[in-house]
């Protein structure tokens, strides 16, 4: 293997529980209010069996090889010729999804709190700082995200506890008013970040206790779903109606804090959560995509690669979108078809391929002889 480290499942439900949500906590309540209304906070349960399914494909086809990812295995599964070309595919998207995470962070830093910045400034030290964590291996990787961790998680429940004199829950009535379509409709735009969940098939391979890994994917799910449901009732007590009209409406949530008219404007708060979580969800992408690379050319070490990929990213994440609001928009409509599809889809129909490749094998053990 190109990489040696090894890390726990504990560290592996670190390490993507930011990497889903880092982007998800600021632009989905507003995404999902668009389409479900007050019953936005429902949304996010409807992807609940999603993100279990795509556990369980990639805990399967880790259980058929150990040792391999996803651009190992479709080689091994689909043949050279077929395996490299579904590889190549990956890697373009490997590409594409860091680099809307990189210019989704540089965004958020310029229009709340660098405004005369350059946008390339902003992404080339993200990119440079993840460069060294992506070159220090995965279990580099898993230390930071352990070490960030509270510094994500503990400001969201804070804000929370604190927001609880301004929430007004009479907001979220009445529920269901349209049936279940709309909120189905708000998970259906949802589920781009629970098929993120694929990054796991980088980290199976180098878990030191593997049995494990299904227990923690699960919480890891749970976790996601919860966090998603939590952010998006306490945005829809303070803002009701106006949550769908705003671009980060977590950032206008924050405003209404206010403790003995001392303790407020603490919007650098989220912006904290926002750079901890990004630099996590970036790195975990810029590692699957230099691994990814390696591997797919047959190289003996991803390292030197890294700070060419890194350079590559950066171009890419100017080119992909003209703004933020374009981003949003590809989201919540390209989106909706193209993360399913590369994320859940075609990983499932690998493993379709391989238990019957591997049914095939176990009724036919001297098929390998037959020309």
């Amino acid at each position: 293997m190109i990489e040696k480290g090894k890390i726990s499942a504990f560290q592996m439900g670190v390490m993507m529980y930011p990497t889903i949500l880092a982007t998800a906590i600021l632009t989905v309540p507003s995404i999902t209010a668009t389409y479900a209304k007050q019953d936005l906070w429902i949304s996010p349960i409807w992807d609940f069996p999603i993100g279990m399914l795509l556990v369980y494909v990639l805990l399967k086809l880790n259980k058929l090889y150990p040792e391999e990812n996803i651009i190992q295995y479709s080689k091994s599964i689909m043949g050279s010729f077929m395996g490299k070309t579904l590889g190549i595919i990956y890697l373009f998207f490997f590409l594409h999804n860091s680099s809307f995470a990189l210019r989704q962070y540089a965004e958020f830093l310029i229009i709340t709190s660098l405004p005369k910045t350059p946008l390339f400034v902003v992404m080339g030290g993200m990119t440079l700082v993840c460069s060294f964590a992506v070159k220090a291996g995965i279990e580099a990787l898993a230390r930071s995200a352990l070490v960030f961790i509270p510094l994500f998680t503990l400001p969201l429940l804070l804000m929370v506890v604190m927001l609880l004199p301004d929430m007004e829950p009479r907001n979220i009535l009445p529920v269901l008013e349209k049936g279940i379509l709309p909120s189905l409709k708000g998970g259906f735009f949802l589920m781009t970040w629970f098929c993120d969940l694929l990054y796991l098939s980088f980290l199976f391979p180098f878990l030191k206790d593997r049995k494990k890994g299904g227990k923690w994917g699960t919480i890891l799910v749970i976790a996601i779903t919860s966090t998603m449901v939590i952010t998006n009732l306490a945005t829809e007590f303070v803002l009701g109606g106006t949550t769908q009209i705003m671009l980060y409406p977590v950032m206008n949530v924050v405003r209404f804090i206010s403790i003995a008219e001392f303790f407020e404007h603490i919007e650098a708060v989220v912006i904290a959560v926002w750079v901890t979580g990004a630099f996590i969800k970036i790195s975990i992408f810029y590692y699957a995509l230099a691994l990814g690379t390696a591997q797919w050319l047959g190289l003996s070490n991803y390292k030197s690669l890294v700070l060419p990929i890194g350079f590559l990213q950066l171009i890419c994440s100017i080119w992909v979108a003209p703004n933020i609001q374009q981003i949003a928009h590809f989201f919540s409509m390209a989106g909706t078809i193209y993360f399913p599809f590369i994320e859940l889809i075609l990983p499932s129909f690998l493993l379709f391929v391989a238990l019957i490749k591997r049914k095939y094998k176990d009724k036919c053990p001297n098929s390998s002889n037959i020309r």
